[in-house]
């Protein structure tokens, strides 16, 4: 794997390499956070609820520490590269929003999917955001202990332990293994063994491995090194004496500091006094450094009390910046240096790119919260596509003021709040229940937009239904010979439904020709003595209508129609026609028919 070039290139001359950044993604439950654990040493997991990574986080490993774990497979002296930097997010649509310049701020990914389980909707979503930032990467098949009848054999490379197992688990995990590769295939990557893999930028390795027994980590790393060191070597060519350029991973409030943010610093080098600015909320927030603070080497950026104060820090780190008037610092915005530039360029640099992320809005549309920009930015492109406007899209937790805007909806379908990954304020809460504002939560993009579709299907059929309630429908109805029980004040006979739904309380006609004649109302319906609402096509009931007689008005054998109003008939045949059944479509349109011989527009 290691690259055969030689190390002192022209294009990374008088430059310095700096750590590759790699994102780690994958559906919830998979195994990203055991993954990273296993490689610190450290078990972030323990303290946490469902053992889910519940913070943004960044971990250095460096070179020698690579070299420990990958035994025989890495030769640190074939790689000039210094290690590799972690970011751990709670879920990969943060990744989406950690960008470096309008480029995603990962170098490389780790896509980690259960072997067992294959692929989930946050995995897809993350093949999704990978593909959409054009960002390489490997996919870590995990649990294969957990394949029925393993042998664990701990810390050792993947094929090694592969081959010590029996032939019927190793026969098991292949069938996994090549399953997970038929996903990939299906997403349009095509994948392989990472042993088999020769060309890695245009096909995907997959990397057997166990967080929990260390299997196959020992080929994680090497292939991590290898790829970045042969295909990367150029784009972490810094200069590590120019002003830092960084992105915020998420802004946090620490003990004796204040609001501070967690950044990802890609390029140059921030020190503690220096000048900064950061996208926030209203715009771009010029302010100064206070203190740098690092945390311990090895441990998860986000554990308590590990910090210490360092001067200045040099691409690519993990850092909590300690700053005033950072209060509305946005997840996923740009942090620069200002250094010896113009502040006002610096201000417009940044402006730029938040630019580049704005969500475009409607006048009419749902309100949109998100936890990062990049989410915000994956939801509203989510939204786009199944044509829902936006009309408000921001970060930060739902508050009064968005219910306010939701409520100004003209329509119903409108008055909703989509929140990801975002917490609703009890105010916000209380307000949306006595404004009637519906607000949608979840965690996985798709699933959010699937649950509001949902909600504005049920609504637009509650709607259908009513408009059906309250509009006449078609019938066509047949008066049985010897089935008169009654001849006047109301006539009673026996009928037989021909078409569509005879309804109480409608009016009768009979065609004469195409001229309609009104010759009653149907007051009530009778099947086998019983009274019932409605009767269908292909029912024989009895029927009582006020205001002909047997004989005059109506006889025996007459075909009878329910009479239709012009406007309810337009309403049916432009409207309603594929909410009604097809014997009463039919049913309609030789009513229309008749209707239309004598008037070519009427009901239309």
């Amino acid at each position: 794997m290691a690259d055969s070039e030689p190390t002192d290139t022209d294009d990374t001359s008088g430059a310095t390499l700096r750590t590759p950044i790699v994102a780690v993604l994958g559906h919830v439950d998979h195994g990203k956070t055991s993954l990273l654990d296993e490689i610190r040493g450290s078990a972030v997991t323990e303290g946490e609820s469902g053992a889910i990574t519940q913070h943004i986080g960044a971990t250095a490993v460096p070179l020698d520490v690579i070299s420990e774990i990958a035994g025989e497979l890495v030769d640190p002296t074939d790689f000039d590269l210094p290690g590799l930097l972690f970011i751990d997010t709670p879920g990969h649509h943060s990744f989406s929003t950690l960008r470096s310049r309008g480029g995603a701020l990962a170098d490389i990914a780790i896509l980690v999917v259960d072997v067992n389980d294959g692929f989930q909707p946050q995995t897809l979503e993350a093949v999704d955001i990978l593909s959409r930032t054009q960002t390489p990467f490997i996919v870590a098949a995990n649990k294969i202990d957990t394949t029925p009848g393993w042998n664990p054999n701990p810390h050792t490379p993947a094929q090694q332990t592969i081959d010590a197992q029996t032939d019927r688990v190793e026969r098991d995990l292949n069938e996994n293994l090549y399953e997970l590769i038929g996903d990939l295939s299906d997403n349009g990557f095509s994948a392989d063994m990472y042993w088999r893999v020769q060309d890695f930028q245009n096909n995907i390795g997959v990397v057997p491995v166990s967080a929990e027994t260390g299997e196959g980590i020992p080929d994680l790393l090497t292939v991590m090194m290898g790829l970045s060191q042969r295909y990367m070597k150029e784009e972490m060519a810094v200069d590590v004496g120019g002003p830092a350029a960084g992105t915020v991973l998420e802004v946090t409030d620490t003990q004796g500091f204040g609001k501070t943010v967690d950044a990802i610093i890609y390029d140059g080098t921030i020190r503690s006094d220096d000048r900064i600015v950061v996208g926030g909320v209203e715009g771009p927030i010029v302010t100064e450094v206070r203190a740098l603070l690092r945390p311990r080497p090895l441990e998860e950026i986000r554990t308590e009390g590990q910090f210490e104060q360092v001067d200045s820090v040099a691409a690519a780190d993990g850092i909590k910046i300690a700053a005033p008037d950072l209060d509305d610092a946005m997840a996923g915005a740009p942090i620069r240096v200002v250094g010896d530039r113009d502040v006002d360029e610096v201000v417009e640099e940044v402006q730029a790119e938040l630019a580049d992320i704005a969500v475009e809005t409607q006048e009419e549309g749902v309100v949109v919260k998100a936890d990062t920009l990049g989410s915000l930015e994956a939801l509203a492109s989510t939204l786009e596509e199944e044509e829902i406007p936006i009309v408000r899209a921001e970060v930060g937790d739902i508050a009064p003021r968005d219910v306010r805007v939701a409520e100004t909806a003209n329509e119903e379908k409108h008055r909703t709040i989509l929140g990801f990954g975002v917490e609703v304020l009890d105010d916000a809460a209380d307000l949306a229940e006595q404004e009637g504002v519906r607000i949608f939560e979840h965690d996985v993009i798709y699933r959010l937009v699937e649950a509001y579709e949902e909600f504005v299907e049920e609504r637009e059929r509650a709607q259908q239904d009513q408009v059906l309630d309250n509009i006449t429908r078609p019938a066509r109805f047949h008066v049985l010979d010897d089935h008169t029980f009654r001849q006047s004040d109301p006539a009673v006979v026996g009928v037989e439904i021909r078409g569509g739904s005879l309804r109480r309380n409608s009016h009768v006609v009979k065609f004469e020709g195409d001229e309609p004649e009104r010759v009653g109302m149907l007051k009530s319906i009778q099947d086998e003595g019983e009274d019932v609402d409605e009767a269908r096509t292909g029912e024989r009931v009895a029927v009582s209508i006020d205001g002909p007689t047997v004989g005059r008005q109506i006889e025996e054998g007459d075909d009878l129609w329910t009479e239709i109003p012009e406007k309810h008939a337009k309403i049916l045949e432009q409207e309603l026609s594929e909410d009604i059944p097809a014997d009463e479509v039919e049913t309609l349109n030789m009513y229309l028919e008749k209707r239309r011989n004598r008037d070519p527009f009427w009901g239309k």
